[in-house]
Formats: structure tokens, sequence, C-alpha cells
């Protein structure tokens, strides 16, 4: 499925995006923020791209008319959420390459995978968490209408930390598209 904002192409990540994923998540600045480790080769990536992004609802964030994989955004749905979630409930994660921080890009992709999410699936609550610190994705999620629900510590395997996460959530109700 492929989605579109004014600004943006949400697609399915492909192999050959690997070098454009690199180039972004290999930045100190994304990955641990966001419960990930920092890509270490363009081969690295395109691991992550075959084991991890290349799931059902998740979407390279391309800026139109270009087609460069610039972020990430998606959906776990029901279990595959690490909230452990019901069926009808997902949790939405995000991120974009430094380059792109406060244009407007990520809240943009954001509202319209909320809009698909609600829409076209059913899902009747989103979720979003973030780590403290994040201020980025907190400010995204405020952007879009979550609200604080609970905030955890949590070990976070990926990056061997112990982590404050931040749980909002955004039933179907509340939303404003």
């Amino acid at each position: 499925m492929i989605l579109q904002t004014p600004r943006l192409i949400l697609r399915p990540w492909r192999e050959e995006d690997a070098k454009s994923l690199y180039e972004y998540a290999r930045d100190p600045r994304v990955g641990p923020i966001c419960g990930w480790p920092v890509h270490t080769s363009v081969e690295n990536s395109r691991q992550i791209i075959r084991d991890v992004l290349a799931l059902p609802e998740i979407y390279a964030i391309t800026i139109k008319p270009d087609d460069a994989a610039v972020g990430s955004i998606g959906l776990a749905i029901g279990a595959a959420s690490n909230l452990g979630l019901p069926p009808d409930e997902a949790e939405i994660g995000y991120w974009i390459g430094v380059p792109f921080w406060g244009r407007g890009y990520t809240p943009e992709a954001t509202r319209e995978v909320m809009r698909h999410a609600f829409d076209d699936l059913g899902i009747t609550t989103l979720w979003c968490g973030y780590f403290d610190g994040n201020d980025q994705s907190r400010r995204v999620g405020e952007k879009c209408g979550f609200r604080h629900h609970r905030t955890e510590q949590k070990h976070w395997p990926l990056i061997g930390q112990t982590v404050t996460q931040h749980i909002t959530r955004l039933p179907k109700e509340e939303w404003e598209f």
C-alpha cells in the first residue's frame, strides 16, 4: 500500500533503500533515542530492511518528488506491539533523518498513518511511546492529539539500557483529522 500527503509519499521499504537508510540511521542522534542501535553499514541497513522494515504497515517516508527514504513510520497492530495490545489497537512509531527535523514532515506522515489506521484498518485506539528526553517524538505526538497515559521504566534489549518510556494514546472517538 502507498499512502500520500501533500508533501510526502509513504511506501513500502525496498532493499534498494539500504544506502539511504544507512545515511540517516547511522547518526547517533536518531536510533538510540528511538530504541534501536546506530546502523553500522549499508549491509546492516539492508538486513534491517529485510528483517524489520519490510513488514506490513511499515512505510518509508519519502519527500515528493524524490523517492529516497528519509525516515520510517509504521503500525504494530495488536500483539505485534511492544505494549501487548488487543487486535483492534495499534502502536505507531516513527523517525526521520536529522536533516529533516523541524520541517513538519513527521506530524504530516503521522496524521496520514492515523487516518489509515482508523478509517481503513478499523483500529479503535492508537498508542505511541517515546523515551524520556526525546522531545521531537513527544512534540509530534502532542501535535497529533496523543495524550499521556502512563510512564514506566523498561529494559530495552536492542540498546541494552533501562529507559523511562512515556506512553500516550488516542482513541478513535477523540481523533480529529
